[in-house]
């Protein structure tokens, strides 16, 4: 694989290879290929933003973002998003890397999917966001080079992957829908799940166990 592209230099460090073997080997092709592309779209948005993330970290965010799709870390219902960040929290403390780096990548990865708050946090977590953005809704597209977002996806194929994000997103909620309150991952088990209604604010506020 090439260290190198859309004049993106991937990291080379003893952490980026296992955590690129780890995905490898428990992502199937389309997560693996999004989670790359995420951090080479982010890579190319935080220049074009003035951000300056770490490059070693944002890697690492982007590699675990969606592990708590298919691996969850927590033998407690939780967030995927939050088991891929306790999972890459782990994976960074037993490789040494001090409490700072691991909550940097922590934060990145449990805000990914929150509208609004990622950019306003540090360029980790903005960059990985960014990247997300990008590859799954196309956000951004229009101020980056299409000369690199080529090169990228030629290094790493979408191929159906609409419809397969979509369906990684169902077999990895749908047996813990309670988790997607007040997400947008409840989009989606609306979407694709018959019989599934998200619950609404107003009604836990008017449900509450308070006489007015």
């Amino acid at each position: 694989m090439n260290d190198t592209i859309a004049a993106v230099e991937i990291p080379d460090t003893a952490a980026v290879t296992e955590a690129t073997a780890f995905l490898r080997e428990t992502a199937g092709p389309l997560i693996f290929h999004h989670s790359r592309r995420v951090f080479l779209f982010g890579v190319l948005q935080a220049r074009a933003l003035g951000l300056r993330p770490d490059p070693e970290l944002l890697y690492l965010s982007a590699m675990f973002h969606d592990t708590g799709l298919s691996t969850p870390f927590s033998e407690v219902e939780q967030r995927f998003e939050l088991d891929g960040a306790d999972h890459a929290h782990k994976f960074l403390l037993d490789r040494g890397f001090s409490e700072e780096a691991a909550q940097v990548v922590w934060t990145a990865i449990a805000l990914h999917t929150t509208p609004g708050i990622p950019g306003r946090m540090g360029p980790e977590a903005a960059a990985t966001n960014y990247g997300v953005l990008t590859d799954a809704v196309g956000w951004g597209l229009d101020r980056l080079d299409p000369d690199r977002v080529e090169e990228i996806v030629d290094a790493h194929p979408r191929g159906q992957f609409k419809e397969g994000f979509l369906q990684a997103f169902v077999d990895g909620l749908k047996n813990r829908p309670d988790t997607t309150y007040g997400t947008v991952n409840a989009d989606v088990l609306e979407h694709f799940i018959p019989g599934f209604r998200r619950t609404t604010m107003v009604e836990r506020v008017l449900d509450a166990p308070w006489p007015n």
